[in-house]
């Protein structure tokens, strides 16, 4: 039996929204058009996948299996997709992606005096997509910053690096040399407790339980606007604070969490030549000196 991809996209659609209307939106098509498709999915599968009652919509157990098996295959199929078109046009590309404040000149250098006419390509990446860019196939290797998932991938260490606290200028500690994780328990984290968990097992607003909603930031940038305005204080790797300098924030290094972990990270599945010699190459990238601040 051969699944329809299409079929495929549609029904991830249904079970992200949870909604057949809203799904039928999002992929420009009509209702009962989106509808047909996935009976037709169901009857391809032998299997329910949603059950639609007065409370809404719902997934069956074959459905949530479906919702995480899907997006992968989904993923490999645009890879394989971008990979051979590539290859059609007959200049061999290699696209690199990197985290916002990590310098990857050395290594795109080292790898272009090997192979004289490759195209390399960079690709910014950020917390939400540094590694969905490998899945999908829009990077072929990528310099991540852990934590990540990293089921499917090989994932190689690069350098560790210090994380410094980004608080607004008039905050009561922004002229301090370092703080004390415990120094901002009162303070408000713009970013998944997780992330800085020595924060978020002294934070007054996690004892409490009354933390404010963080808002789903994508970039640097928009986490340094927030922190500007007052909203809250984030932690972020050294690199990425000299990257981003302003004069309404001020990176005060942290004595007492752990540092940033920088790997360098491919599909497991691939063997190609280029990665070899990049993941060789990759050893020329540095990280930050320590006292390397900010001004």
């Amino acid at each position: 039996m051969d699944v329809d991809l299409r079929k495929l996209r549609y029904f991830v659609a249904v079970a992200e929204e949870l909604h057949f209307g809203r799904a039928a939106e999002r992929l420009h098509i009509a209702q009962p058009v989106l509808s047909r498709q996935i009976r037709a999915l169901e009857e391809e599968l032998r299997a329910e996948l949603f059950v639609r009652d007065r409370r809404g919509t719902m997934l069956t157990p074959a459905g949530e299996q479906l919702r995480e098996d899907a997006p992968p295959l989904l993923a490999a199929s645009e890879a394989l997709l971008r990979r051979v078109t590539s290859a059609a046009k007959g200049t061999p590309t290699f696209t690199i992606g990197f985290m916002p404040g990590i310098t990857v000149t050395s290594a795109v250098r080292a790898l272009t005096s090997r192979r004289p006419g490759l195209n390399v390509r960079l690709l910014r990446t950020s917390w939400v997509d540094q590694v969905e860019v490998l899945h999908d196939g829009r990077a072929d290797v990528s310099i991540v910053r852990l934590p990540i998932d990293q089921q499917g991938l090989q994932v190689v260490p690069l350098f560790q690096e210090p994380r410094v606290v980004v608080l607004p200028l008039d905050h009561p500690l922004a002229g301090k040399q370092s703080v004390a994780i415990a120094d901002l328990a009162a303070d408000h984290l713009l970013q998944d407790p997780d992330a800085v968990p020595e924060w978020r097992d002294v934070a007054l607003e996690m004892r409490e339980r009354d933390r404010p909603e963080v808002p789903r930031i994508h970039q640097v940038e928009e986490k340094l606007e927030l922190v500007a305005s007052g909203a809250g204080v984030c932690v972020i790797p050294l690199s990425t604070a000299n990257f981003y300098t302003r004069p309404d924030v001020v990176p005060v290094p942290v004595e007492d969490i752990g540092p940033n972990h920088v790997c360098l990270a491919w599909m497991a599945t691939r063997s190609s030549p280029l990665i070899r010699e990049f993941a060789e190459a990759a050893s020329t990238i540095a990280p930050p000196r320590s006292d390397a601040m900010p001004r």
